[in-house]
């Protein structure tokens, strides 16, 4: 394959078994799950250009994006990493309109097996983007809210008695042994009913449904998985080479290490790879 360059974004992926995985770079998708066992180098230009809009910028904020718009985009507002403080109702939401259509719309809570149990929150569009991007082995969605708010209320609530973060490096380490994610929820929900009650009091009858759906099994796309995490960063050595040994979450596993690529968005990279290793 001859090099190709682009600006990275997060990498898209398909549910399959296992986990289809494509690098997104510019216009460019290359497919990796063919990949595996090959030698990948990656190599930052030195260019930086904002998600949003475009310009070049020398340091990225809040993954891929330029001072000005990581100050003026509702996408980078706190509210979006602790959507229980959404100010939309108090008429002060950056951008109304990204509001609308990103948190004034319905949300799922769900249980997951990543590093462990762990609960989350996501847009219902975003089933089962949100899961692959977490590494997570097994998701199940146990409850469909009005509004991202509610989402973060909820979460709040559940996360008293279950983990809310991925431990990344445990989860790169796979190895997860199953969880019977539909008896965890017939623990938690009635831990929880009267937090539900008052929002449906606060919020309406159709704030928070219950629902009844199957577990969701994921595997990825893994040769091996590492047994020590050392972590690349474009930041500190712009080559980082390797044999491709897997993908999961975010990640590329290399031979040499890890590399988180949603955290270089808006990196101008090139890619060459190898032979079979």
């Amino acid at each position: 394959m001859s090099n190709i360059t682009g600006t990275l974004i997060k990498m898209p992926a398909t549910l399959a078994a296992p986990v289809f995985y494509q690098l997104a770079l510019g216009e460019h998708r290359i497919d990796l799950n063919p990949l595996l066992g090959q030698t990948l180098t990656l190599t930052h230009t030195g260019n930086i250009y904002c998600d949003a809009c475009g310009r070049k910028t020398s340091k990225s904020y809040s993954q891929g994006h330029c001072f000005p718009c990581m100050k003026k985009l509702a996408r980078c507002d706190m509210c979006v990493m602790k959507p229980e403080t959404c100010h939309y109702f108090e008429g002060t939401c950056r951008e109304p309109e990204w509001g609308d259509t990103h948190c004034m719309v319905g949300h799922i809570v769900y249980l997951a097996n990543t590093s462990g149990l762990k609960v989350g929150i996501t847009r219902h569009t975003q089933v089962p983007t949100r899961w692959i991007d977490q590494g997570a082995t097994q998701a199940l969605p146990i409850l469909r809210v009005a509004t991202r708010q509610i989402s973060g209320l909820v979460e709040v609530a559940l996360a008293e008695m279950v983990a809310d973060k991925t431990n990344w490096r445990a989860m790169l380490k796979g190895g997860e042994a199953d969880r019977d994610l539909k008896a965890e929820a017939a623990r938690l929900l009635p831990e929880i009913q009267d937090k539900i009650g008052d929002l449906l009091l606060k919020y309406g009858e159709d704030a928070v449904t219950v629902l009844d759906e199957a577990v969701v099994e994921l595997n990825y796309p893994v040769l091996e998985y590492p047994t020590k995490i050392a972590s690349h960063n474009f930041d500190k050595h712009p080559v980082v080479s390797g044999t491709l040994l897997g993908i999961k979450g975010q990640y590329l596993m290399l031979d040499t290490g890890v590399i988180n690529l949603r955290k270089f968005t808006g990196y101008e990279v090139t890619l060459q790879t190898g032979e079979e290793a």
